[in-house]
């Protein structure tokens, strides 16, 4: 019988004032996080929510393939995982997130790392669920077949 795990990671945020907040964490250092100075009211040089989703997506990545790599016994060399967050209008007409790319770059002397490289991006692709938002906005999963069928096109 399997036993499903679960964790909580809470996390406290604090408003300080205009558009800066810090948010904390039992243990680890408070990370001052603002509106970007993109949006016009921003703080320069503090994260955003938007730096912090897309190195959540980035990071994500990085630490499962890390995963899996050990899991088969591969010496990763290097890694590096640029993200870029694409935001503008959305289907609904609302301004948002559209896309989040991810740019990886493995090093290793096997070739058995392009196999973990991409399990990984499958697993993660599969992995998606449909998301129910606000005023019954769904974010559908991808579609298994054809994100297949593009891959076998590459």
């Amino acid at each position: 019988m399997t036993r499903v795990k679960e964790y909580r990671f809470p996390v406290a945020v604090e408003w300080k004032g205009g558009p800066l907040t810090i948010a904390t964490i039992d243990g680890k250092p408070d990370l001052p996080v603002a509106t970007p100075p993109e949006f016009g009211s921003g703080v320069e040089g503090v994260w955003s929510p938007e730096d912090m989703l897309v190195a959540s997506a980035a990071t994500c990545y990085a630490v499962t393939l890390s995963a899996i790599a050990r899991r088969r016994d591969i010496a990763l060399a290097s890694m590096r995982v640029a993200g870029v967050g694409h935001l503008g209008p959305r289907d609904d007409g609302r301004f948002g997130f559209t896309s989040i790319e991810l740019d990886v770059d493995v090093e290793t002397e096997t070739a058995e790392a392009v196999e973990a490289t991409e399990e990984a991006v499958l697993n993660a692709l599969w992995a998606a669920t449909d998301t129910d938002g606000r005023d019954g906005r769904i974010v559908r999963a991808l579609p298994r077949e054809p994100v297949l069928e593009l891959l076998r096109e590459q």
